[in-house]
């Protein structure tokens, strides 16, 4: 597990969990802010089995000089075909616990451009640390 209070961090979580069960692990970034990681969602629409999907994204401050910088990234879900965008910001509060906040898109496929009108869903994420 992670310390009650811990040294600011350097990179975006290492390991984040939502209330709902899903877990998302995340590399460090690089020296220009990338970084890589995956998802493994606890939630979904789609009719087949739920697997891990690979996620990339960006962070500004990358050498973690600011508690509470914002970042992004894209999950490629593995098992259907759909595509999600997060844009969100870190925060500590006055304790030291760290969330993530974040908004959402998410886009699936259509069989028609008729059917476009319900194919972006648009939500919002709370992440925490895995104790």
């Amino acid at each position: 597990g992670f310390p009650e209070v811990p040294p600011p961090l350097t990179l975006l979580f290492p390991s984040l969990a939502l209330l709902l069960g899903s877990k998302m692990v995340l590399n460090p970034p690089d020296d220009s802010g990338q970084f890589t990681g995956s998802y493994l969602t606890a939630v979904s629409a789609a009719q087949k089995p739920i697997r891990v999907s690979p996620l990339v994204g960006a962070q500004h401050d990358p050498k973690g000089a600011e508690e509470e910088y914002t970042f992004g990234f894209l999950v490629n879900w593995s098992f259907s075909d759909s595509i999600a965008a997060f844009a969100g910001q870190r925060f500590v509060d006055d304790k030291g616990k760290e969330t993530l906040e974040t908004t959402w898109l998410l886009r699936q496929k259509v069989e028609s451009h008729g059917d476009d009108w319900e194919a972006t869903r648009v939500g919002r994420n709370v992440f925490t640390r895995e104790a």
